[in-house]
């Protein structure tokens, strides 16, 4: 079987209206192996923190689990953590999000996994819903894209690695 065609690796994202994002990426692996990557705490660990270490406090992917996230870079510990509120195997985890340095800002994502290309590749669609526009707009200005984009990239290696 021939190796798909490598795609971009920037995800993109657009405001869907003021307190709403949409964020897609498409990844050169079977939905199986992003899934995987996505539920599995050793591998989340490996990518989630833009390539800087990650401990990972708490990790229950299922429905009312519970996450917590402490990502240690240059710029010192930040935790993040939430609630999942549905998880579907292989199609959508939805989930809250807050920051340590935010708290009660709290975000709900809802991440789609797409088969394309006969199953070859993958397409992650996250639908980012925010409390206030405020929100929205500050964490659009904040770097997140820079910083989903670093993270994208060690998933990458993450996967290739799993081939």
């Amino acid at each position: 079987m021939n190796k798909p065609p490598a795609t971009p690796v920037r995800a993109t994202v657009h405001t869907i209206d003021d307190r709403s994002a949409r964020i897609e990426r498409v990844f050169n692996a079977p939905r199986a192996k992003v899934w995987r990557a996505h539920t599995d705490a050793a591998l989340v660990a490996q990518w989630w923190g833009r390539g800087n270490p990650l401990t990972v406090e708490k990790f229950e992917p299922v429905k009312g689990g519970h996450w917590r996230f402490v990502e240690h870079s240059d710029h010192g510990n930040h935790g993040f953590e939430g609630r999942y509120r549905e998880v579907t195997p292989e199609t959508l985890i939805s989930y809250t999000f807050e920051w340590d340095g935010m708290p009660g800002h709290v975000i709900v994502e809802t991440v789609n996994f797409e088969e394309i290309d006969g199953g070859a590749r993958t397409r992650l669609v996250i639908d980012a819903s925010f409390h206030t526009a405020e929100d929205c707009a500050g964490m659009l200005s904040s770097g997140m894209e820079e910083g989903m984009n670093q993270s994208y990239a060690a998933l990458d290696a993450v996967l290739e690695a799993m081939r």
